[in-house]
């Protein structure tokens, strides 16, 4: 199992905001684009890029959709404590 990966998300507030931000992204808009407009997150300022992180370090419902989840496909609405996430796993190793 994996124990460290890498990701890019995105943090809005409103689940409702989040779906349409997927909705976007379904029909083609940029992930980094869309994070560096959208996110409430000071990673937005890096297109959302959270850089490699260790199975733990994020919160739970965000740690499980990564770890769970497939690579390059966008996970969520996740909800966690900050709002809800868009998350796209770059890699696991």
């Amino acid at each position: 199992m994996a124990r460290t990966a890498a990701a890019l998300h995105i943090l809005v507030k409103t689940k409702d905001e989040c779906l349409a931000l997927k909705q976007q992204l379904d029909k083609g808009a940029n992930f980094q684009q869309l994070a560096k407009r959208h996110s409430l997150c000071p990673s937005k300022k890096r297109g959302g890029d959270l850089g490699e992180f260790r199975k733990g370090d994020m919160v739970k419902p965000f740690d499980d959709a990564v770890f769970k989840g497939e690579e390059l496909v966008v996970l969520g609405p996740v909800k966690t404590k900050f709002g809800y996430h868009l998350i796209k796993v770059l890699y696991k190793n």
